[in-house]
């Protein structure tokens, strides 16, 4: 059975675009079937991946809207195993759309449901915000993966998109699970990074993941490259720490 992980946190610059591609290339590295879902219209996971965007003929603005398959949307990465469903800004313009839509809450599942099977993992970027979009992510998914930055205010908003969660859960999505917080840029030279660390255990016993992600330079600079860090250097801190994490996600859910 396919497993859905939604990438989520309303909260911007956390690491959320860097852990969806890096995951789901690691995924696919370990031989999963895996497809990446671009659902930030930022289109950062798009990028990331080396898609020139001028270039799509279908995105996910189009699945989204009914215009076309996810099926007919998604490309075929140079890596093997790693499928990608792209986006463009233009995907922003699909929330005011879809506001009085019918099953403007579940496109997204719908789209997905007819992949079941096919894929082992789809992996959905969602975007920063709790946004109709996210909310549509999180109905999809049978899991959040939830990167919280390791700086003073990361637990600030967390209580909302919990609380979301927990709506969804008594509502339209009832196996949907948090699978594991993800502390990232975390600074081991610096006290406030150990301090945040253990807060994050404190509010989220038994569901931090034992891998931490690191500042470092090669993950920053991976993106602009049009590659996931494994692949721009698989030996820096960065790819070592999201090789580690993505056996950690198969080893909690297969």
């Amino acid at each position: 059975m396919t497993k859905i992980i939604a990438v989520t946190n309303q909260k911007g610059g956390v690491g959320k675009t860097t852990t969806s591609v890096n995951v789901a290339y690691y995924l696919a590295k370990s031989g999963k079937k895996t497809l990446l879902i671009d659902f930030d219209p930022q289109g950062n996971a798009t990028s990331g991946l080396g898609i020139d965007k001028s270039n799509l003929s279908r995105t996910m603005t189009e699945v989204i809207t009914g215009q076309a398959t996810l099926q007919s949307a998604i490309i075929q990465t140079e890596y093997k195993n790693l499928a990608l469903a792209p986006s463009t800004p233009h995907l922003a313009n699909t929330e005011v759309e879809l506001a009085q839509a019918e099953g403007r809450f579940i496109r997204l599942r719908r789209a997905i449901n007819n992949l079941q099977g096919y894929y082992d993992y789809i992996i959905i970027d969602s975007p920063p915000s709790l946004s109709l979009l996210t909310v549509n992510g999180l109905i999809a998914a049978n899991y959040i993966l939830l990167p919280v930055q390791a700086e003073f205010y990361a637990l600030e908003g967390l209580g909302q998109l919990l609380e979301t969660m927990k709506l969804i859960r008594k509502g339209l999505n009832p196996q949907l699970d948090l699978l594991g917080v993800l502390p990232t840029m975390m600074d081991s030279r610096t006290t406030l990074s150990t301090q945040v660390h253990e807060e994050i255990k404190k509010h989220f016993p038994d569901r931090v993941f034992q891998t931490t992600i690191p500042r470092n330079i090669r993950l920053a600079e991976a993106p602009s490259h049009g590659l996931p860090v494994g692949a721009y250097d698989r030996f820096s801190k960065g790819a070592r720490a999201y090789k580690a994490l993505t056996k950690e996600i198969i080893g909690r859910i297969g």
